[in-house]
C-alpha cells in the first residue's frame, strides 16, 4: 500500500493520484515509504519546519515506467510550494507529453536530439524521448504559472528546487531545477561507482551567472560566506537566493531565475543498478560516491533511502558542529534486483 502525507498528518493529498504504486513524503519530522525496489525517507533538520517533499510514482507512464522527485522549498511559504509541486507536477508532465504526441511533436531533427545528452555520448534518445524533454520545459513553466497564480500564497521570495527522474524502459529523462541533485550508480569492474546525473544549477556557475547579470540580478557572496554566491536585486541586498533556477522567487523572475529546467537523457544499461536523488542537505556533506557505497551497502531497497539520510546527519554534526542541520530527503530507485 503506498503512502500519501507524512508521519504527524495522515490526511490525503491529491487522492485520485494516491494509489498503491505512489508514495508522497511531506512531513514535519520524520517520513518514510518504501515500495518494493525503492524507497523515500525525508528528515527535519534543526531550522524549523520541513520545507522538502518527495514522490516515487511505479507505473508512471508506461507498465515498467517510474516518476521520483524531490523538492526542496526556501523562504516563508517553501514549504507550501514545494508540497504544490510535489502533488501536480507528476500529472502535469503527462498532460503535456500526451498533448505533444498528438500534434505529432515527435519529428526532430538530429541537433536537437544532440542537445538533450548530458550523460554520455555513446547513447542518442530516441524521438520519443524528445517529447519528454519538450514536455518537462512545458510543463515546468506551466507549474510556476499555477504557482504564480494561487491566491492568498505569497511567493515574491519563496520557492522550491526540483530534480524528476523519469524512467520509460530503458530510457531514462532528468529534469533539473536548482541544486538538488540525481546520481547515477553503476557497476564498474567489482564495485559500484557513482555517476551525476545533473548539474548543480547555483549563480557560481559561470552561463548561469552571465543571464542572471544581463538581466540587470546581481551575484554576490555575503563577506561571512564567500564560498556561496547569492543572487540580489539590482537595487537591494536582498533576497540573496542561492541557486540560479527555481519554481516561485517570482521578485527576481525579472532578473535572471528562471523556472526551465536542464533535462538529461541516458539509457540504461544492465550495469546500472540504482538512481539516487536528495536535496541539497544531502550533498553538502556527502560525495556522490559516498552516498552510492552507503546505497549499495544497505540491508534492502526498503532501507537504503534512511541509511542515507541518517549519514548525512551524522556527517552534517561532524563537519558543521555549530551550523544548523539542514533538512534532508532522498528517493532510491531501484534498477536490479540487490
Amino acid at each position: 500500500m503506498g503512502i500519501c502525507g507524512s508521519v504527524e498528518s495522515r490526511e490525503i493529498h491529491d487522492a485520485e493520484d494516491c494509489n498503491e504504486n505512489v508514495i508522497f513524503l511531506q512531513g514535519n519530522k520524520v517520513s518514510n515509504g518504501a515500495l518494493d525496489f525503492c524507497s523515500l525517507y525525508s528528515k527535519q533538520g534543526s531550522k524549523g519546519l520541513n520545507q522538502d517533499a518527495a514522490i516515487l510514482h511505479q507505473g508512471y507512464g508506461v507498465e515498467d515506467g517510474a516518476l521520483c522527485g524531490v523538492f526542496d522549498g526556501h523562504g516563508k511559504n517553501g514549504h507550501v510550494v514545494s508540497k504544490l509541486v510535489c502533488n501536480h507536477l507528476p500529472s502535469l508532465l503527462l498532460t503535456q507529453k500526451s498533448s505533444l504526441s498528438r500534434i505529432n511533436a515527435a519529428v526532430a531533427d538530429d541537433d536537437s536530439l544532440q542537445n538533450m545528452v548530458g550523460i554520455d555520448d555513446e547513447s542518442m534518445p530516441s524521438k520519443s524521448c524528445h517529447i519528454w524533454k519538450e514536455a518537462c520545459i512545458s510543463a515546468f513553466k506551466v507549474m510556476d504559472k499555477e504557482i504564480k497564480l494561487q491566491e492568498n500564497l505569497d511567493c515574491s521570495c519563496s520557492g522550491t528546487t526540483a530534480v524528476v527522474a523519469i524512467r520509460q524502459g530503458e530510457d531514462l529523462i532528468i529534469a533539473n531545477l536548482g541544486d538538488s541533485r540525481a546520481i547515477l550508480g553503476t557497476m564498474t569492474k567489482n564495485e559500484v561507482t557513482a555517476v551525476q546525473l545533473t548539474t548543480d544549477l547555483k549563480p557560481g556557475l559561470p552561463c548561469e551567472a552571465e543571464r542572471i547579470k544581463n538581466c540587470n540580478g546581481r551575484v554576490a557572496a555575503l563577506k561571512q560566506e564567500p564560498h556561496i554566491q547569492r543572487v540580489w536585486l539590482p537595487h537591494e541586498d536582498t533576497p540573496g537566493l542561492a541557486m540560479s533556477r527555481a519554481f516561485g522567487d517570482f521578485v527576481l523572475k525579472d532578473h535572471g531565475i528562471i523556472a526551465i529546467p536542464n533535462v538529461y537523457y541516458h539509457r540504461l544499461t544492465s550495469n546500472d543498478q540504482f538512481i539516487i536523488l536528495a536535496t541539497d542537505g544531502v550533498w553538502d556533506v556527502l560525495s556522490n560516491d559516498q552516498v552510492a557505497a552507503i546505497v549499495w551497502a544497505a540491508k534492502s531497497e526498503q532501507a537504503a533511502a534512511r541509511v542515507v539520510v541518517e549519514a548525512a546527519t551524522t556527517a552534517w554534526r561532524k563537519k558543521y558542529p555549530t551550523a544548523k542541520v539542514d533538512d534532508c530527503s532522498v528517493v532510491c530507485l531501484f534498477l536490479q534486483k540487490k
